[in-house]
This record gives C-alpha cells, sequence and structure tokens, in this order.
C-alpha cells in the first residue's frame, strides 16, 4: 500500500479494503491507462462499471482530498475516468497508475 499517502483520513483497518476496491476496479474494467500529464492519469474503463467507479472516486476523494476524478466517453463509448493531483502528489498518482497497469494486463 505505498500508494496511500499518510495524510489519508481513511482508517488504516480499512485502507487494504479500499486498495482491494480499486484493484478490483481495474482488473475487470481497464481497456488502457494514459498518462496525460504530470499530475493526469486518465483509465479507459468499461462502460458498466461506471457507477462503481464514480462511488469509488467519490469516496476516495472524501478521506485523500487532493484527487480530483473526471468522468467523460470517449470516441470509442468507453468511460474515460481521469485522476488528477497537484505537483506535490505525483508520486502517489505514480503509484495509482502503476497498480492499474498491473491489475489490468494493459501494461500501457
Amino acid at each position: 500500500m505505498t500508494w496511500v499517502p499518510q495524510e489519508c483520513t481513511l482508517p488504516t483497518v480499512e485502507r487494504p479494503l479500499r486498495v482491494a476496491e480499486f484493484d478490483a476496479l481495474f482488473a475487470g474494467a481497464t481497456a488502457g491507462v494514459e498518462r496525460a500529464g504530470p499530475g493526469l492519469v486518465r483509465l479507459l474503463l468499461d462502460r458498466a462499471v461506471e457507477p462503481r467507479a464514480r462511488e469509488l472516486a467519490a469516496r476516495e476523494q472524501a478521506c485523500c482530498s487532493f484527487f480530483s476524478f473526471r468522468f467523460e466517453t470517449d470516441a470509442r463509448g468507453r468511460l474515460v475516468m481521469e485522476i488528477g493531483v497537484p505537483p506535490d502528489r505525483q508520486a502517489v498518482l505514480d503509484a495509482l497508475a502503476e497498480r492499474a497497469r498491473a491489475a489490468s494486463g494493459t501494461g500501457r
């Protein structure tokens, strides 16, 4: 859980569960991971997971307010989940993006 920042307000005992939720989302629905800039990652997701992705993003932003999440649809009809962080949180975003790549098996 190296990507969980110290400032996270989620109780420590719940952090492994949250990480597992992200891993399950990534493994089951991620078609790609794109780095859109130093503080921005785009996850290409199956549209079927939109409610789950939005709900997970809202809960994550509640405990780690430095995250920003935005959702849109790309030209191919896939859900795009943009995750942004300020410059001082780039290492957290890097680790989250790597987890998404590893869990999804996309390697991208």
